[in-house]
């Protein structure tokens, strides 16, 4: 199921927006203000991001900025202020569409479905967490736009842990999936080897990895 996050500060517009895409099903969640957007974006992962312009704590575009940093995740604008500078800045800034209000529900929830259409035809070969890019179709993995140098096992372990992301893969598991891709046995020290070079290539702090997280007594799992 989709998830959408709804960044507005009026009540009923947000709910009446709740209602049209829980009834389309998808999953909604509403954050009146930039302080509970941004616990929110912290703490989950969405497919499309509705945003206010004016809230009370401060501008969408701030917001924006905050998420074009980090994800690519689809943004669209929905607010009253609707003179072409600040349109043009929307877009700038890498929102994906601006709809102005008032505005029609079924024009908002057909906007949608074209972003996640075209969305999901732009990543069928790529996986992205964080600011970590494997292009599946070129066998290439990128770290900020900057491309990272991986062997053949650990490409397959990064794949094979992208593909999977949120699951906890116990250490058999994984040595299971990537033993044979140069045709070689990899041992449970090896896979310990893998790890720790995986995180110095693509972690920010690689002492405190944030993509590839260590799940105690468990494996490992990617959020």
């Amino acid at each position: 199921m989709k998830k959408i996050l709804i960044v507005e500060d009026d009540r009923t517009t947000a709910v009446g927006i709740e209602y049209s895409l829980t009834q389309e099903g998808y999953q909604v969640t509403i954050a009146p203000d930039l302080s509970s957007a941004k616990s929110n974006l912290q703490n989950n992962t969405y497919s499309l991001v509705l945003l206010d312009l004016n809230l009370p704590d401060g501008s969408g575009y701030d917001l924006c900025q905050m998420i074009r940093a980090k994800s690519d995740v689809p943004i669209i604008f929905l607010t009253a202020v609707d003179d072409e500078p600040n349109i043009v800045m929307g877009l700038d800034l890498g929102a994906d569409d601006y709809i102005t209000k008032p505005f029609r529900l079924r024009e908002l929830l057909s906007r949608i479905k074209a972003i996640l259409r075209r969305t999901r035809r732009g990543s069928e070969d790529s996986i992205t967490i964080g600011n970590v890019v494997i292009k599946t179709s070129q066998g290439k993995v990128f770290k900020q736009d900057e491309e990272i140098i991986l062997t053949a096992l650990e490409y397959k372990l990064l794949l094979t842990l992208f593909s999977n992301k949120n699951k906890i893969f116990s250490r058999d598991n994984l040595l299971s999936s990537i033993w044979d891709v140069a045709g070689n046995y990899v041992n449970d020290n090896t896979l310990t080897v893998y790890i720790k070079r995986l995180r110095e290539k693509i972690e920010d702090d690689p002492q405190h990895p944030q993509i590839i997280k260590t799940v105690r007594g468990l494996g490992y799992r990617v959020n």
